[in-house]
């Protein structure tokens, strides 16, 4: 493959999440360094690059993407380089916006890692392979829920334990280095004297930490135990 047209302005568009096992095939940084070099080789001319640590299974959710899209529609952009189709999209409203840039001229090439995607193809394909990567979203979250249910159905937690409890062989035990903190929290909160700010707040003093060693806010008390927020 070589640069048929040496006008043509890339942006680099680096994406990574977290649904993907293994935190994705490629990290931001390798996906740069693989890109760059084989934009070397064919010349490409590369005028920005784009790195997002965002899901793309929703749509309105990566503002990376959506200043890329801003450019091609304005003309700055015109060409984009990147690991495989399903970094720039998984759902399909991201997918349509994508084909309708390249069936209009406004994207002219898509240079992914294996092959090119050109206003002048086939729709279907472009179609089949973004659906394929929408699918495979639809597919992963149907495959843990039920992986969660199964270990829910062993008796086993599937989830990070709470604040003030540990994970260990798939069961949750008690953090005894936390364990004295978790009571004071509901002996205050019975008083009726507390409200759930103020235990935070005064448990911080005492040097009640989170994983971290930060400071557990009101909202995450909550969010770990959720009887809290009854009489707030």
């Amino acid at each position: 493959m070589t640069n048929d047209n040496p006008t043509i302005k890339y942006a680099l568009y680096c994406r990574k999440s977290t649904e993907d096992s293994g935190r994705q095939i490629l990290s931001l940084d390798s996906q740069e360094k693989e890109m760059t070099a084989l934009a070397h080789n064919l010349g490409l001319n590369i005028v920005k690059v784009f790195r997002e640590s965002k899901s793309a299974k929703k749509p309105d959710n990566r503002p990376q993407f959506s200043e890329l899209i801003s450019l091609i529609k304005r003309g700055k952009i015109d060409g984009i380089i990147c690991w495989k189709i399903d970094r720039l999209s998984r759902n399909p409203i991201d997918s349509a916006i994508i084909q309708w840039l390249l069936q209009q001229n406004d994207l002219k090439i898509i240079q992914t890692m294996d092959r090119q995607y050109l206003p002048s193809d086939n729709a279907l394909l472009f179609n089949v392979e973004s659906g394929m990567a929408n699918q495979y979203i639809l597919d992963l979250s149907k495959n843990v829920k039920r992986g969660l249910r199964a270990k829910l159905e062993q008796g086993q937690w599937p989830n990070l334990a709470p604040i003030g409890y540990l994970n260990k062989d798939s069961q949750i035990i008690v953090d005894m280095d936390r364990e004295k903190y978790i009571k004071k929290i509901f002996e205050l909160y019975a008083t009726g004297k507390y409200s759930v700010k103020d235990i935070a707040e005064l448990l911080f003093k005492e040097g009640f930490r989170s994983r971290g060693n930060k400071n557990i806010t009101k909202a995450r008390f909550i969010k770990y135990y959720p009887c809290l927020s009854i009489a707030e």
